[in-house]
């Protein structure tokens, strides 16, 4: 339950000026983000933080760290999994930063290209894939689609260029592969994972994304409402529009082609490798915190 009270129903931000459901206020939650679904794996990541100046873990799942890497702030913070969890983390933090925000989605996927399970995807454009319930409710079932697909929206091109330039340093550029990833509203029916327990009508799903998007490279639940409000954000203190620039690396733990699961050990040599690659693409994105959040009365005032 919340411990503070709010005092807006509309904007709720409790008396102490924290966000609802991430819980963070002002100065808490740097310009640099790197946002995972794993609380577990944002602890991973944040170990190579040079020093962590705060952590908070939210009363609705949300994991906040903070710290210096390379003399600048930067912020990992754990969502949890799908689009309205993505979706409350970019509002309430876009509420507490004043200046561009700059955020790398870094999760995991299930690949439906020649990635194979340890490579990284990098995401050149994110498009939504939904289940349309009439269709289910329907008797007539005619022209209809049990599942409705959203328009792409690209990532920001500088931010993925140095995300995808350090992750072919880390891993190889063998091993990193670009593409359009399909965000899903489920992990099962709308990803095309077949069963008989629900009658999901997804039998040819995935032919179907191959079809509408020959670039289909990973299905996953984020980051196309991570590059949708990116692409239209305008910031809370009157910047200019898309005032936040986002991009998207995911490790592949599912070979959906192939049938393959990634295994623990893999996993996390993988993420480790990978975190440190992502991070050097946060602070070379933003080298500099001219015109980003000002450190008076932040957590990283006393380190700048």
């Amino acid at each position: 339950m919340p411990t503070e009270q709010i005092i807006s129903a509309n904007k709720p931000l409790s008396v102490n000026g924290r966000t609802y459901h991430v819980e963070t206020r002002w100065g808490e939650v740097s310009n640099r983000i790197l946002t995972v679904g794993d609380p577990q794996r944002a602890r991973v990541v944040a170990e190579f933080l040079d020093k962590i100046l705060f952590e908070h873990s939210s009363h609705r799942g949300f994991l906040t760290i903070t710290g210096m890497y390379k003399g600048l702030p930067v912020s990992v913070v754990a969502i949890g999994m799908g689009l309205s969890m993505m979706d409350f983390f970019v509002r309430e933090s876009r509420m507490v930063i004043k200046g561009p925000m700059s955020i790398v989605r870094f999760g995991s996927c299930g690949s439906i290209c020649q990635a194979s399970i340890g490579d990284i995807i990098v995401a050149k454009r994110a498009f939504g894939i939904g289940r349309n319930f009439d269709y289910f409710d329907d008797q007539d079932k005619q022209g209809k689609e049990p599942y409705i697909f959203w328009k792409p929206v690209d990532a920001d091109e500088k931010l993925t260029a140095a995300v995808e330039n350090n992750l072919k340093k880390a891993v190889g550029t063998g091993h990193v592969f670009e593409g359009a990833v399909g965000s899903a509203d489920s992990f099962y029916g709308s990803q095309g994972r077949l069963g008989d327990d629900f009658y999901d009508a997804n039998d040819c799903l995935l032919d179907r994304v191959h079809r509408e998007y020959d670039d289909a490279a990973a299905l996953e639940m984020e980051s196309h409402m991570l590059f949708h409000l990116a692409s239209v954000s305008s910031g809370k203190f009157g910047q200019d529009p898309k005032s936040i620039r986002a991009a998207c690396a995911l490790v592949v733990f599912a070979d959906r082609t192939g049938n393959r699961f990634i295994d623990p050990e893999m996993s996390k040599r993988m993420i480790e490798i990978a975190a440190r690659a992502v991070l050097d693409a946060l602070v070379q994105d933003m080298p500099s915190q001219d015109g980003l959040h000002p450190a008076a009365g932040s957590v990283w005032e006393s380190e700048v």
